[in-house]
């Protein structure tokens, strides 16, 4: 049986993928299906998505700068969309040990993705995990700040250009450039 989080991992990667499918907003898709659905989206759901398309930018450069030969555009929609919410719990959600985000986003992949893309997955949010301390930096006493001023600081945080900028980038595997 899956837990909670893992089927607000789900219906987020739903709700992302459809929105990126359709050209929209994934905010506005998840507005949209709770109107219109049946189905519950709980706060972390929401959270998620959220998450997501407040960072997309942020997120898509981290992803494309240690995706190593893939560019986003490359990478079927499906791992994408994994890949975006597995570096939002990585890179911006301190709730979750980043060991965990690692390993829900490469579940995600199989149950949901080829078989070569759990292994892609996890060797992208691998390399992010080894390079978050270079990342993003954390305010300095962030209980007292509000969530504007955290992610206006977390904004500001340096981002390596280059996989070599970041320590210990020679030693992260890498997904076969021929592999599709």
């Amino acid at each position: 049986m899956k837990g909670s989080r893992t089927k607000a991992r789900t219906r987020a990667v739903e709700i992302l993928f459809e929105a990126e499918q359709r050209g929209e907003d994934a905010i506005s898709v998840l507005a949209r299906r709770r109107k219109n659905s049946e189905q519950l989206f709980g706060a972390y759901t929401e959270e998620l998505v959220r998450g997501v398309a407040l960072r997309k930018g942020e997120i898509d450069e981290a992803i494309q700068t240690w995706s190593r030969g893939w560019t986003m555009e490359r990478m079927p929609a499906v791992d994408r969309t994994i890949l975006r919410l597995g570096a939002w719990e990585l890179l911006f959600n301190d709730e979750v040990p980043d060991t965990v985000a690692v390993d829900e986003a490469v579940g995600l992949a199989k149950s949901l993705s080829t078989d070569d893309s759990p292994s892609f997955v996890n060797g992208v949010l691998g390399r992010l995990q080894t390079v978050k301390p270079t990342l993003i930096e954390a305010p300095e006493d962030e209980e007292d700040d509000d969530a504007e001023d955290v992610i206006a600081a977390r904004e500001n945080a340096a981002v390596p250009r280059t996989p070599e900028d970041a320590p210990g980038a020679a030693d992260s595997p890498a997904r076969d450039a021929d592999a599709s």
